[in-house]
């Protein structure tokens, strides 16, 4: 008879080493099954010869089986995929991935070994929106790519118990409306909640803190208060069970807003760094800009009063209305796909705000080289502790719009060149795109860089300093 006995070691924190011995005893038999005399046994010497063979033989492949499945384990893992993504109870996610857990590396160490654990929530709060190829490609997409690039971060963990911050991809930006086209975001309150019943009901990480230690994005018109209306998001606010919460948005603004009410970070407006290359292949950034001053958007002549406010607080109406016929501006009020090329062909982007203050057109300025000119009073950039929006752009508050002309004139007399400069630096221009996998200076890295000085909110992090 063998007996076989496999003892699993087990180690308390990741990660975690796995190993088992073999111990075998042979028990010579008789032809009717009894056992044999121990006088017998010891004279038996072919006997304990074969035991010990075999004793080797398989110790040997066992263990030579488990270096071979652990070394392919660790070179050979495939990354989590979005469209595998499915729910799956903590307690069977616990005894598979917390063997899986990578040391720190070096996104890690730069952000003090800063941990983010992704919800893996079925797919109708994330995966399924997928099906329409605008998701991933529209202005709101950072939800889809900031997703993404976490998924392969080193910053990520496979134990919720290592996170620092627990990350809920929900895309609520993919509802496009069949009558325009437009994301409809009526919805996005309720698929956060429940996303949020979810997490609550499945683990046990929301209670510990409230909420305080999980972040959400919200990339659109006003942020967290899910309207594209600012009268609208202003009533309603931002929802009670995010309160607690981190959003990263797109909104943000220097003065008191209902809609920044809660621990944010501005983030940017997505734009395509692969057709931000495949312009620059044609229009190289160093290349000749023959365009003074370049619009292209919509333009009311003769805006609508929406609920007592007006489109882009006529600032573009009175754009169209003074610069329409001066040569130096080329202005269109028409789409055009290949209006990239129109940005890197120019020297001044218009940056004009539109209902709300911030514009895809601030990310496409910067990447292709031409300088935004700023047309939003108060207006928060993103990531101002990286991007040295002073040194890089020109700010033309709302009223002065009629004095346009002069004030880019001046500039390009003085000191264009030098802004030309700053704007050429692979580091700036790279600062807001988000890629699918992170790249040092990119979008995703400084969102993790700005959550790196939000630890206080961690649990392990309050936990670990109170021990």
């Amino acid at each position: 008879m063998v007996e076989l006995q496999h003892q699993q070691k087990q180690i308390e924190r990741a990660p975690r080493a796995r190993g088992f011995y073999v111990r075998m005893k042979l028990l010579p038999t008789t032809k009717n099954g009894g056992r044999l005399v121990p006088q017998l046994e010891k004279k038996n010497f072919f006997y304990r010869y074969c035991k010990w063979v075999l004793w080797l033989s398989l110790s040997l492949y066992f263990f030579s089986s488990f270096l071979i499945s652990n070394h392919n384990e660790e070179q050979n893992k495939p990354p989590t995929s979005l469209s595998t993504t499915h729910f799956s109870t903590f307690a069977a996610r616990a005894l598979i991935e917390s063997a899986t857990i990578n040391n720190a590396t070096k996104q890690g160490t730069l952000f003090d070994g800063l941990k983010v654990y992704v919800y893996d929530l079925p797919p109708k709060y994330n995966t399924d929106w997928l099906k329409n190829e605008r998701c991933s490609s529209h202005l709101f997409a950072s939800e889809v790519a900031i997703h993404r690039a976490l998924l392969t971060s080193d910053a990520l963990t496979v134990d919720p118990y290592e996170a620092d911050f627990f990350f809920v991809p929900v895309y609520v930006s993919c509802n496009f409306s069949t009558v325009n086209g437009f994301p409809a975001i009526g919805h996005a309150r309720n698929l956060i909640a429940s996303a949020i019943d979810l997490v609550r009901a499945e683990y046990p990480f929301w209670e510990r803190t409230h909420g305080a230690d999980h972040v959400f994005v919200a990339a659109h018109d006003f942020g967290s208060c899910f309207h594209t209306m600012e009268d609208v998001a202003i009533s309603d606010g931002v929802p009670g069970f995010l309160k607690n919460s981190i959003v990263l948005q797109t909104f943000g603004v220097t003065h008191h807003h209902p809609c920044q009410e809660v621990e944010n970070v501005v983030i940017p407006p997505y734009v395509s760094p692969e057709k931000v290359r495949a312009t620059l292949e044609s229009f190289p950034i160093t290349g000749r800009r023959d365009i003074f001053a370049f619009f292209r958007g919509k333009m009311e002549v003769h805006p609508k009063n929406v609920s007592g406010r007006f489109y882009s607080k006529r600032v573009r109406t009175e754009l169209w209305r003074k610069y329409n016929g001066d040569r130096r501006f080329y202005l269109q009020r028409q789409r055009f796909a290949g209006y990239q090329s129109e940005i890197a062909r120019s020297k001044f982007c218009l940056c004009p705000l539109g209902w709300a203050p911030w514009s895809p057109r601030l990310v496409e300025s910067v990447a292709l080289g031409c300088v935004p000119v700023i047309i939003a009073d108060g207006i928060r950039l993103p990531f101002d502790n990286v991007v040295p929006w002073a040194e890089i752009s020109v700010n033309v508050a709302e009223k002065d719009v009629g004095k346009l002309a002069e004030i880019l004139e001046h500039v390009a007399a003085t000191n264009l060149t030098s802004i030309q400069k700053k704007l050429r630096d692979p580091r700036v221009r790279g600062a807001l795109l988000f890629n699918d996998r992170v790249h040092e200076g990119d979008a995703t890295w400084n969102v993790l860089s700005a959550l790196a000085t939000k630890l206080a909110r961690s649990h392990r992090r309050a936990r670990v300093s109170s021990q």
